[in-house]
């Protein structure tokens, strides 16, 4: 990623690696701390050149094209949390190529900087891989979300996963423990999705209907219900481990379908039941009970077929053992 100084014009050529993506995009990921709007605003007020001429900032980039960026102001917030350095991490990797790393992403870890959190996993990794010329993101999962994330290592890796994702592939399967007793054992729940802004100001997501929402298409399967002794003693009467199959893929979708189906996730403190979470604290469960356990997907772009899979991380797994035994 090319050096910026943002208290002068600067002039960058692109590269190869850089190539086909949108101008817009591509100065939101080198201008750290600009916001967006005002990205725009330097696009569409001719200050940004692309080979000495105007640009949108739909544009997509190609190699060796030169481009104008004029000093830019940086957000006072993100300056002032930019103060904190960014550790370099290593996450535990589950399958790694020249284009591609999959890693298993613990709880508790944004998957990138933003919203009041300094830095992610994506940072974290460049920080780790100070060597590696290209590592973004190819989709995202909750702070509070663990298992399986992709990391492409080439453009041409994210290009092509992107098209993948657009096509409902790869598949994509998830483990949670809903608050309730799971009905049907086998359900295709379709329920469109509406994003919104709550009152705190956090992104939320609710159902809509067919004509305001996105569709939205889980597949959910009964792996074990546990109505015994030991959820019976902090007054849940019942929780169903289940497999979700994501359809589509949009923004919350597992935890605000389970939760429309009357069966919300344990530990889900937006979607989840508020008194149901106090009581299984008590029993150990101190997070949301949802990992993403599995891939199956093409290699972008050797066609090879991986199944990739993350088990079930050690406090999970012990809550669910806890269950069992009582």
């Amino acid at each position: 990623m090319p050096t910026i100084s943002k208290d002068l014009v600067n002039h960058i050529c692109v590269q190869e690696h850089e190539s086909a993506q949108r101008l817009d995009n591509y100065l939101i990921k080198i201008l750290k701390g600009v916001p967006k709007s005002h990205i725009h605003r330097i696009i569409r007020a001719g200050e940004v050149r692309v080979n000495k001429g105007r640009a949108k900032p739909e544009t997509r980039i190609q190699t060796g094209d030169l481009i104008r960026i004029p000093p830019v102001r940086t957000a006072e917030k993100t300056a002032k949390s930019s103060l904190q350095p960014v550790p370099a991490r290593h996450f535990e990797i589950v399958y790694e190529d020249d284009a591609l790393l999959v890693v298993n992403k613990p709880s508790g870890v944004a998957v990138h900087g933003g919203s009041g959190v300094s830095f992610g996993v994506i940072e974290q990794l460049r920080r780790a891989r100070p060597e590696a010329k290209y590592l973004e993101l190819v989709h995202r999962l909750d702070k509070d979300t663990s298992g399986l994330l992709m990391v492409a290592k080439k453009r041409s890796a994210l290009v092509k996963l992107h098209e993948m994702l657009r096509n409902d592939h790869p598949k994509k399967i998830y483990w949670a423990l809903g608050v309730g007793t799971w009905q049907p054992a086998l359900r295709h729940v379709r329920l469109p999705l509406v994003k919104y802004t709550g009152a705190a100001g956090e992104k939320m997501v609710r159902v809509g209907s067919a004509e305001d929402g996105q569709s939205a298409h889980t597949v959910f399967r009964v792996l074990d219900t546990f109505s015994g002794e030991r959820p019976h003693s902090v007054g849940v009467s019942a929780l169903s481990l289940v497999e979700a199959t994501l359809k589509t893929g949009r923004t919350h979708q597992i935890r605000v379908h389970m939760q429309a189906s009357g069966c919300p996730i344990a530990g889900d403190e937006r979607y989840g039941d508020y008194q149901a979470n106090r009581r299984l604290q008590k029993l150990g469960l101190k997070r949301m009970f949802l990992h993403a356990y599995s891939l199956e997907l093409d290699h972008p772009l050797t066609g090879e077929k991986l199944v990739l899979q993350a088990a079930l991380p050690d406090d999970l797994q012990r809550f669910l053992d806890g269950l069992r035994a009582g």
